[in-house]
């Protein structure tokens, strides 16, 4: 999805960011870096030190925080502290858009939004895709759902964070799409993790096959797109490699884990899945295929 123009905010915003962990702390560094007045609250005030030496105005209460600015950032550990966090504030919110980025599910940052606007605030979402040190680079980008009036009234200073992709007025979506992302990220992790475990049984050091694995597994990531219109299209027929071929080769993998004495674990479900599908008659179909059986 492309990123949005925007035109420059001709004054800087105030902006109280709760939580300093590692991500915490970068949001608020970046903030600070682009001239705008950042007040912080972390539940171990210690945290808050290497911020205040670079300008940031520290609160012992969550509630003298969101009384510091219009807009909040909220980049917890999990979604129940967000929660406590509202319970505890009440309609003290009134008034304020807040900006979670607290990795979570859709369904979470729904309740979460109802909740904030029952209380009169104004809720966005946002799901970040970097890493801290990727913050504000031009490399970082965050997905935002919600408010979208919210969004467009705070869209210059939340820029300042990296590009901002507007998913939907529905608040679930931004988690949907950083879900999604990280789905593809870990299972490709599994798949690395995996190979460099069963070729250091035989002393392969990891650092050079490593120059293998990655540009393999670069070239195999050109297929996405085509993959992506079979699944849109709903046709799965292949000239590649069939549902019936990767399901013959699958047990050689097991059998190869196992004779190297390497957990079989995270590929037992995919073995699984590939026999249900022959079993259902899609054995001439391609991978694709396999997002239906994942979604019914």
């Amino acid at each position: 999805m492309p990123k949005r123009p925007f035109a420059p905010s001709p004054t800087p915003t105030p902006v109280s960011v709760l939580g300093l962990g590692m991500m915490g702390s970068a949001l608020a560094a970046a903030f600070l870096r682009a001239g705008h007045p950042v007040t912080v609250w972390n539940r171990s005030p210690a945290r808050t030190g290497p911020l205040v030496a670079q300008g940031a105005h520290p609160t012992a209460t969550t509630a003298d925080a969101v009384a510091a600015s219009p807009l909040v950032i909220l980049c917890l550990l999990t979604n129940d502290n967000v929660d406590e966090i509202l319970t505890s504030l009440g309609d003290s919110v009134a008034g304020k858009t807040l900006v979670n980025l607290t990795n979570g599910t859709p369904e979470q940052a729904r309740a979460l939004s109802a909740r904030a606007t029952g209380l009169g605030a104004r809720y966005v979402d946002g799901g970040i895709m970097a890493v801290p040190q990727m913050i504000a680079s031009p490399a970082a980008y965050v997905f935002y759902s919600g408010d979208e009036e919210a969004y467009e009234t705070h869209r210059t200073t939340l820029a300042v964070l990296g590009g901002t992709r507007w998913t939907g007025a529905d608040p679930g979506l931004a988690a949907l799409y950083d879900l999604g992302l990280l789905t593809g990220m870990y299972g490709m992790f599994a798949g690395v993790l995996q190979a460099l475990a069963l070729v250091r049984t035989e002393k392969v050091g990891a650092e050079e096959y490593a120059e293998l694995l990655v540009p393999w597994i670069t070239a195999m990531l050109g297929i996405v797109p085509e993959i992506a219109r079979d699944i849109d299209s709903g046709n799965h027929l292949t000239d590649v490699s069939s549902l019936a071929v990767n399901q013959a080769a699958f047990p050689n993998f097991m059998a190869t884990f196992e004779a190297q004495g390497v957990s079989t674990e995270l590929f037992e479900p995919l073995q699984a899945l590939l026999d249900r599908s022959v079993e259902e008659g899609y054995a001439q179909d391609g991978m694709s295929r396999l997002v239906e059986l994942l979604t019914r």
